[in-house]
């Protein structure tokens, strides 16, 4: 490396915005054309595993989750959205009008300089802002390409949009879950657009590591009906090998019991007796024989469950959760108490795990937000979650100028290696 190329990598890393440079992807670009949720959570996770995150947004209100709330935070004339708090956490922010020539100019201009494209348009979309998969092809052979549908890019219904709530229902999760079979009920959080964007970061690090031997990206795709399907479990081969289908039967356990939720006198506490041992320490807790005919063996329990759960909820009934708990702890019983929210934040294993990040935000100042949910231990004892420091979700358009610059120095980086080559 000659004293001009040196500082132009020296020029590129200074124009980083003040962002971390350290993690396993610290070496990688990653261009975030994502908006509400699904993208933008496959982005957050590279960009918290050490990857620099470029998250293009438009001039009129940016991602659409900026507008999602309330809650709002901050300042009326720079309110920001909690739920765009939860999934863009460092990354930058460039504004971008893709429908002038500027905008999609400097849109070519930064596919040319990233290692990974993320995605959730309509299928189509990119195609007419000029930029279908043989023009990124084009521009950065080497591009990996995630691409994120609510049903998938192709079939019968493949140009349909993709919404949490509706996928849900559609992929049959909301069919397994609440109180019974005639209430289905989705999860509390937009579990199809996380998964999916689990997923999708799954797939963007294989096919990063195949770039290695062969040089080329490649298109990643998945999407809310994928993903959801995809962690079916048991559900989906007791109707695809038993031809059972499941539904929902509140918090007790289909296949094994005792498991589920149980009223104490004052919170709700779930106990998990996963074998015939547990059972026989369990049982005598609960005022009940091991061998009685109706619960003696799993195959028992689950059929007459609705009459176990009433025995159980009967000898809890008068025991105050934090004294329950420990008698099954020591008597082996895995058991936990249902939290709200708050008492999950508030607990010290959860702050233990590394669950909660002090960052501070360009205009809301200090903020605590959820952390990553890996850490990473070396062979020399250390920890870490991926990078050394976190970043604050940006501002709307917060880094422009400093990308643009970026962009200007690899500009003259890359003319300088073509005409030294």
């Amino acid at each position: 490396m000659d004293a001009f190329d040196a500082g132009l990598r020296t020029a590129a890393h200074m124009q980083k915005g003040g962002f971390d440079v350290s993690g396993p992807l610290c070496d990688l670009v990653v261009l975030d054309l994502s908006r509400a949720l699904a993208g933008p959570h496959a982005a957050m996770m590279l960009g918290d595993m050490g990857a620099r995150v470029i998250k293009v947004e438009n001039p009129d209100g940016g991602d659409d989750t900026r507008g999602w709330g309330p809650p709002f935070v901050g300042a009326e004339d720079a309110r920001e959205s909690t739920y765009f708090l939860s999934c863009n956490r460092n990354k930058e922010s460039i504004v971008l009008d893709l429908k002038t020539e500027d905008g999609r100019a400097t849109l070519a201009r930064l596919i040319r300089h990233s290692d990974v494209l993320v995605e959730n348009f309509r299928t189509g979309v990119l195609d007419r802002l000029g930029f279908p998969m043989e023009e990124l092809t084009r521009l950065n052979p080497r591009l990996v390409v995630l691409s994120i549908t609510g049903f998938g890019h192709d079939g019968p219904q493949g140009g349909r949009p993709g919404y949490d709530q509706i996928a849900q229902g559609e992929a049959g999760l909301m069919s397994l879950t609440g109180p019974g079979p005639d209430d289905p009920t989705r999860i509390g959080v937009p579990i199809g657009d996380l998964l999916a964007g689990m997923y999708g970061a799954y797939g963007v690090v294989a096919a990063l590591h195949e770039r290695e031997r062969t040089g080329l990206g490649r298109v990643v795709r998945t999407s809310l009906l994928s993903a959801i399907v995809g962690v079916h479990a048991f559900q989906g081969t007791n109707y695809t090998v038993a031809g059972q289908v499941g539904r929902a039967q509140g918090n007790l356990h289909p296949s094994l019991q005792p498991y589920g939720s149980y009223r104490c006198k004052d919170a709700i506490i779930q106990v998990a007796v996963g074998s015939e041992k547990l059972w026989a320490r369990f049982a005598p807790m609960v005022g009940l024989a091991v061998d009685d005919a109706r619960f003696a063996v799993n195959a028992d329990r689950v059929v007459n469950r609705a009459e176990l759960a009433e025995a159980i909820n009967a000898a809890f009934a008068a025991r105050d959760v934090d004294d329950l708990l420990p008698e099954l702890a020591a008597a082996g019983i895995p058991a936990g108490e249902v939290r709200t929210i708050d008492r999950v934040y508030d607990w010290d294993q959860t702050k233990s795990q590394g669950l909660l990040l002090d960052v501070m935000h360009s205009t809301l100042g200090p903020i605590t937000l959820p952390g990553p949910p890996i850490r990473l231990d070396g062979v020399d004892g250390t920890s870490d979650d991926g990078r050394r420091r976190h970043d604050a979700p940006p501002t709307l358009g917060q880094h422009t100028d400093s990308v643009q610059a970026w962009l200007d120095a690899e500009d003259a980086r890359a003319l300088h290696a073509a005409r030294r080559a």
